[in-house]
């Protein structure tokens, strides 16, 4: 992979219960495409990620989310994980991040149970979307169109399903990555947050 994402700098915003591979894959993807890397998450320091429901590796975060500025950042990566994305949609300062990402039209990516902390963050409402096929009910409460595909783009918000989809999933994160801010991309929509 070329390093078509040189100069950028990429959040990746994670908590404990995170699945691991779907932090992992991604994540060096972007690092060999030449993004430079912060772990966000709900304080610095370390949390543990699962291989399903199994303890796995540690992670460091660079700093909490609550300390992050969204003007900082050329992209935003939310991995799954059944916990993972349940925390983060239940803490406010990771949902005002995210959404403040989304009113600067930089690009996101989510997959599996990570979505969840899109839908809390108002950024669903109208747009095409995947994930883990258990979220589908939520997702097209809030007024998405869900899908059951590896991968779906929608103006510059990347979301896949599992992690058989981590292949096409990095692709695409760097492909919209590169692109930028989609100037086009819908606002948040804060009225249910």
């Amino acid at each position: 992979m070329t390093a078509v994402l040189d100069g950028k700098k990429i959040a990746i915003l994670a908590t404990d219960g995170v699945e691991r591979v779907e932090f992992e894959g991604p994540r060096d993807a972007l690092i060999s495409a030449g993004a430079e890397i912060e772990v966000l998450s709900l304080s610095a320091g370390d949390f543990q990620s699962f291989d399903h429901l199994d303890p796995a590796a540690t992670f460091t975060a660079d700093k909490a989310v609550a300390d992050a500025d969204a003007a900082e950042y050329d992209g935003l990566l939310i991995p799954g994980g059944v916990a993972n994305g349940d925390l983060l949609r239940g803490d406010s300062d990771a949902v005002a991040f995210v959404a403040r990402v989304a009113e600067r039209r930089t690009p996101i990516g989510s997959i599996c149970h990570g979505p969840w902390v899109l839908l809390e963050a108002g950024l669903v409402e109208g747009r095409n979307v995947t994930s883990w096929p258990s979220l589908a009910t939520d997702l097209r409460n809030a007024g998405a169109n869900w899908s059951d595909q590896e991968v779906v783009v929608d103006q510059g918000m990347v979301t896949s399903r599992k992690p058989d989809d981590i292949p096409a999933f990095s692709d695409k994160l760097v492909e919209e990555f590169a692109e930028g801010r989609h100037e086009d991309a819908p606002q948040p929509d804060h009225t249910g947050s």
